[in-house]
């Protein structure tokens, strides 16, 4: 089993930066992908980022691609979505996920656990 904890959600201007971390519980958290979706008001959950369990590879939403970075510190048992150029539209609550395949997906249904989600807004 897997605890994920999400942290640094906020108020913050267009164009302004957002660093989020998701913390995890277990000894496995180094061999599992993680990623990150999004849930704006009246609207689905969708993808915004994948990293592998090395790091090596990641993967973007091209709504946040060149603005929006995954990174993770397999000692901290931490990834981190920093997020610079926020617009209004990136407002939603913002969810970690861990899967205990390692690869890139994009797809809701390939992760395993899910976090409670932190508040991001942004505005204009």
């Amino acid at each position: 089993q897997v605890q994920l904890v999400e942290s640094g959600g906020g108020l913050v201007q267009a164009e302004g930066s957002l660093r989020l971390s998701c913390a995890a519980s277990g000894r496995t958290f180094s061999s599992y992908a993680m990623g990150w979706f999004r849930q704006a008001p009246g609207k689905e959950r969708e993808f915004v980022a994948v990293i592998s369990w090395s790091g090596s590879s990641t993967y973007y939403a091209g709504s946040v691609k060149g603005r929006f970075t995954i990174s993770r510190d397999n000692a901290k048992n931490t990834v981190y979505l920093q997020m610079n150029s926020l617009k209004p539209e990136d407002t939603a609550v913002y969810y970690c996920a861990a899967r205990k395949v390692d690869g890139i997906a994009v797809l809701q249904s390939f992760y395993d656990y899910w976090g409670q989600g932190t508040q991001v807004t942004v505005s204009s």
